[in-house]
Formats: C-alpha cells, sequence, structure tokens
C-alpha cells in the first residue's frame, strides 16, 4: 500500500508541474501532442476489453510516461513544482 501511495505522491507531482508547465508560455512544442497521447492512451478502448490488462497497463506506463515528459522538459520548467 506504501508503493501506490507512493506512486501517486509522484503522479501527483509531475501532473501538478505538468498543468503549469502547458499554460508557462516557453513550453516546448512538443509537450502538448505528448501529453495528448498519453491522455488517449490511457482511455484506450482496450480498457474496456480487457479490464484488468488496462489497469495495470495504465498503472504502470501512464505514470513513467509522465515521470519521462517531466524529465525532458527545459530546467526552468521542471522546478515550477517547487514555487
Amino acid at each position: 500500500m506504501r508503493r501506490i501511495a507512493l506512486l501517486w505522491k509522484v503522479v501527483r507531482g509531475d501532473l501538478r508541474v505538468l498543468g503549469y508547465a502547458l499554460r508557462h508560455p516557453d513550453r516546448p512544442g512538443w509537450l502538448i501532442p505528448a501529453v495528448a497521447l498519453v491522455a488517449l492512451y490511457a482511455i484506450d478502448p482496450f480498457n474496456f476489453a480487457v479490464p484488468f490488462v488496462g489497469i495495470v497497463d495504465d498503472g504502470v506506463l501512464v505514470p513513467l510516461a509522465l515521470h519521462l515528459m517531466i524529465r525532458c522538459l527545459p530546467t526552468q520548467l521542471q522546478h515550477l513544482r517547487r514555487r
């Protein structure tokens, strides 16, 4: 249960940074399409066909993709969560 709570804490922080980065005027051009693709992947129709596989898949790949996007942001945007 601690791992799930830790994962949620990291994902919540990453989502907060992405929210600020999406509104920032110096955001990279790839950010909006990347966030849209991850969102589409998270609500993929395959999740409805095979629910358990979809939940496990989203629980691992979506947080990893979000964290990778944060790591690829410029340094000034990565540190927005600390303000």
